[in-house]
Parts: structure tokens; C-alpha cells; sequence
């Protein structure tokens, strides 16, 4: 394995959360709740969405360069996607409380998972590492919606 394959995995799988033997992408999204309140919430709206677009991008020539190194398409040690639908869930709050990040955590979760349609189809739409981002985009629109809604009807 070269440097730049062994960086590119690294970052896909964000070093040793995805190598977890249990559950990796419930582990890549509570790493994302963890970072959010310091990387991502504190920058004014349109910095997260320039953030949000890098990470889409760089996470996909990850993910993809993962499904050539693992050999297999979307493989589960590849967490970089929990992290942009898991932050994208959290993009409408502007200075979400705990039960907040615990509600946005527990709605990605349900969606990323439950694969609502169009979600699960989503992963077919583009190729290599963008088919596995884009359905965590879709699960984390889902999920930021309800959220949204939520903290509306607080």
C-alpha cells in the first residue's frame, strides 16, 4: 500500500473508527456529534455549507479510493459519509443544546439505517465514492427536516 492509499483510508475510515468490529457507522456519527460543537456549529451558515461541499468531495475520492482498496462496493469500515450526513443533520441549528445533538445523532442514525426511499436508491445514482456519500446526504436532509421541525415546536 502506497502513502496516499494508506492517507486516503485513513481518512475514509477516520483511522480506527471504522475499524471497529461493531457498529463503525454508529461510531463515525457519534465522532461527527462530538467534533460538530467545535469544528462545524461555530462558523457562520454559509462556512458549514463550504465545509459541507468540501467534505462531500473529499469524502468521496476516500470513499471510492476505499472501495478499490477493500474490494468491494461501499464498504462498512468507510465512516467519512456518517460524518456529512450526521453534520448535515445538524446544518439548520444555529446552537443546538445536547438534547438537540442527541435528537439530530438519534434521527441520522434512524434514517441512515432505514434507508427511506429515495435513500437506499441514492446509492446507485453516482458512481465510486459519490454513490457512497450521497445517500448519507439524503439520510441527513431527512433528519436535519425533522430536527428543524423539532426545535420549531419546542
Amino acid at each position: 500500500m502506497t502513502r496516499a492509499d494508506a492517507f486516503w483510508l485513513y481518512l475514509a475510515t477516520l483511522g480506527p473508527i471504522g475499524r471497529l468490529p461493531a457498529a463503525p457507522g454508529t461510531f463515525g456519527s457519534a465522532v461527527a456529534v462530538v467534533l460538530a460543537p467545535f469544528v462545524l456549529l461555530p462558523l457562520p451558515l454559509p462556512w458549514r455549507v463550504a465545509l459541507l461541499v468540501a467534505l462531500f468531495y473529499v469524502g468521496a475520492l476516500a470513499a471510492g479510493r476505499a472501495e478499490r482498496l477493500f474490494g468491494q462496493k461501499d464498504p462498512g469500515q468507510v465512516v467519512i459519509d456518517e460524518v456529512l450526513g450526521q453534520w448535515l443533520t445538524l446544518l439548520p441549528l444555529a446552537s443546538p443544546d445536547l438534547p438537540e445533538l442527541a435528537a439530530g445523532f438519534v434521527l441520522f442514525r434512524l434514517f441512515d439505517i432505514t434507508k427511506l426511499p429515495p435513500i437506499h436508491a441514492s446509492e446507485r445514482w453516482l458512481p465510486g465514492g459519490y454513490g457512497v456519500m450521497i445517500d448519507d446526504v439524503l439520510a441527513g436532509v431527512y433528519a436535519g427536516v425533522l430536527l428543524a421541525l423539532l426545535h420549531w415546536l419546542r
